[in-house]
């Protein structure tokens, strides 16, 4: 009971609608009942998938009870984002005006807090001992030359003047080049105890503080390092918000993924040189050699089976890299650090990369070793492939991330997974299952949008056109494309497959259409965007970025056009192996991963259209697939519930009525 002068801690339900009130805004429903899901779970320890649509006000909704929580837990709760944009969100806008909000309501003002990789921060160390920048300068020209030395010159000056050493805090900005001079990664750091500026070190200062805040707001790549690794990154947590779900599997693959590469490899070899280890390094310039006269012979893509040659020259590189690590090691002598910092980071720089090269190889060995498994159905897929330039490069990459997640991540915090694309063929199955999730340990919630898809949007399938083939658009595409885009009178963004694809089409109807037409590549994405907003009767035309990073509410978006299903590539080894996976365990590959791959990607593309409760328009999409194909339900239930039509003359007829409607 509380004393009769203390009041009660308000329930997450008036918390929320403190600060709803105190930001102008008005009760929503899904809103609501996304918040009250988010609480629950946190306080009863099981996982959440939270479908939130646009609209439904989702960062509020977790971050409401995400302060509650932590505050009378005496907890840090732990927000993941994929993209910087949401990061910087939550951290200038939405976070700071909660915290005014709910401030008088709380015992505390709640307290936050943004952690990024070690390589965001300035390293003092770096600063301290930098005179030159790094070897490719001669490269440069001497006004080139006197531009970066005058922007090194200022990241000196600000580096003892900042109080967060945060690259994002520099402004105007420098060249990466010039960063990189005064940053180190987490494998180039000496580490606080041996280094001479540990004490003031940005990135354990930032960790440090990070620890005493109600949220920390990190991105998923590091919360994936943090849950993978034996070492922590992030602060003490026991509660974890992923934003951006959708992409949680392909941040926590890239991850996960390791690569190693005839160039890489000299590279490390030039490196040993420098430290006194020339034989060592002569002997792995050699055997890399080797390695990629190896590789040039062996087919490009998955490898199932691993020949004499291919394991010879792969164990051997293994050896010869773990000798050349110890070498390095030796080499280094007591108080190296203080005498010659720089170089004592070299040293550790190099160490770590040589084991990390190294752990690569016996990975990829260990996937083809004698008496384990069928290769098929390893945890590892391996995987050969061929840049432009004819370098080979041989990747390793987990079969399924849902095995590392089930052990590094639900098994010791309270997940809550959101987005605004969860339900993929109309249910939280097919991503539940790519992430891990452990059966019974988790519940989930659509919590809707206030938008009315039905009654605002309509969903046009071109049932007449061909199938869509390898060489580009066809001419009844952009026959079609023409005649959509004169109906809704520019106005249109344009998601297509493939680069190519998108350009072919801007070529084409370029002569035909007395609109702009936008194309991605011609200009940052940002100013592309900007201008295709304000300007009413511009096309905007691009592939992936546009398909999940688009928000463009009013009259300029009235039209969205899909050239073809975004069905990953038939020759992707990695997709192609799960798929493979899927199969062999008596499941459907192509609709477990081709299928979930393009429902996804359908639901972030058609999701461009309703960005405010006043939009209206169509989605066209051009691939005949979506009708006829047995799949195509599944995936019409990926997207919003629009009012569906296979009629040209309807869906024309209506963006005509649309543009000569008055404005409301």
């Amino acid at each position: 009971m509380p004393e009769p002068d203390e009041a009660a801690p308000l329930s997450t339900e008036e918390l929320l609608a403190a600060a709803v009130s105190a930001i102008g805004g008005s009760p929503r429903p899904g809103q609501e009942r996304m918040a009250s899901a988010v609480d629950q779970a946190l306080d009863v320890g099981r996982h959440l998938a939270v479908q939130a649509g646009t609209g439904t006000g989702k960062s509020m909704a977790y971050l409401v009870p995400a302060i509650r929580y932590a505050q009378e837990e005496d907890a840090t709760v732990v927000v993941s984002t994929a993209t910087l944009g949401l990061q910087n969100q939550l951290v200038h806008r939405d976070l700071p005006r909660l915290a005014d909000a709910l401030e008088p309501h709380l015992s505390r003002r709640p307290s936050f807090a943004i952690l990024k990789g070690r390589s965001n921060y300035v390293c003092l160390h770096k600063v301290s001992d930098v005179e030159d920048l790094p070897e490719g300068e001669s490269l440069l020209d001497a006004g080139q030359l006197s531009r970066l030395g005058a922007h090194a010159e200022r990241v000196r000056q600000w580096a003892q003047q900042t109080e967060t050493g945060d690259r994002d805090d520099l402004t105007p900005g420098v060249p990466n080049i010039v960063w990189r001079a005064f940053s180190v990664t987490a494998k180039e750091c000496l580490g606080a105890a041996r280094c001479p500026h540990g004490e003031e070190c940005f990135a354990t200062l930032a960790r440090a503080a990070a620890s005493e805040k109600d949220i920390v707001v990190t991105n998923h790549a590091l919360l994936a390092i943090d849950a993978l690794s034996d070492f922590a990154i992030l602060p003490d947590h026991d509660a974890v918000i992923i934003d951006e779900a959708h992409e949680l599997d392909g941040r926590i693959t890239s991850v996960a993924t390791s690569e190693i590469s005839p160039h890489g490899i000299s590279l490390a070899a030039k490196r040993g040189e420098k430290l006194d280890a020339a034989k060592r390094s002569e002997e792995l310039r050699e055997i890399s050699d080797d390695l990629e006269a190896m590789l040039a012979i062996q087919p490009e893509g998955r490898w199932t089976s691993l020949d004499d040659t291919a394991r010879t020259s792969l164990t051997g590189l293994a050896s010869g890299l773990w000798r050349l690590r110890e070498d390095i090691q030796r080499g280094g002598h007591d108080g190296e650090s203080e005498s010659d910092p720089e170089r004592a980071a070299e040293r550790q720089n190099l160490t770590n990369h040589l084991l990390e090269l190294h752990d690569a190889v016996v990975r990829i060995l260990d996937v083809f070793a004698e008496g384990s498994a069928d290769p098929t159905t390893a945890r590892d897929v391996v995987w050969l492939q061929r840049t432009q330039k004819e370098q080979s490069r041989l990747a390793v990459a987990p079969l399924s991330i849902a095995g590392l997640l089930r052990e590094s991540l639900f098994a010791d915090h309270t997940v809550v997974l959101t987005s605004a694309t969860l339900t993929v063929g109309g249910n939280f199955n097919a991503m539940a299952a790519a992430w891990g999730l452990p059966r019974g340990s988790w519940d989930h919630l659509d919590a809707g949008t206030p938008f009315d898809p039905a009654a605002s949007g309509i969903l046009y399938q071109a049932a007449h056109l061909p199938k869509p083939g390898r060489d580009g658009l066809s001419a009844e595409a952009l026959d079609e494309m023409t005649e959509l885009i004169l109906a809704a009178g520019g106005r249109t963004l344009g998601l297509f497959s493939s680069r190519r694809a998108a350009e072919q089409a801007a070529e084409a109807l370029r002569p035909r259409l007395p609109f702009d037409i936008l194309l991605q590549g011609e200009d940052t994405i940002g100013a592309l965007v900007a201008r295709f907003q304000a300007n009413e009767n511009t096309c905007l035309f691009g592939t992936l970025t546009l398909w999940q990073g688009v928000d463009v509410p009013g009259p300029s978006l009235s039209l969205v056009i899909i050239d073809r299903i975004p069905f990953p590539r038939p020759d992707d080894p990695l997709l192609k192996a799960r798929s493979e996976a899927a199969d062999a365990a008596g499941r459907n590959g192509f609709m477990e991963v081709s299928a979930t791959h393009a429902g996804l990607l359908l639901a972030q593309g058609t999701g461009r259209l309703l960005r405010s409760v006043t939009d209206r328009g169509v989605v066209a999409v051009l691939d005949s697939r979506l009708a006829t194909a047995r799949y195509g339900g599944f995936l019409r239930r990926s997207m919003p519930a629009f009012w569906t039509t296979t009629s040209l003359e309807v869906v024309t007829g209506a963006l005509r009525r649309l543009v000569a409607a008055p404005r409301k």
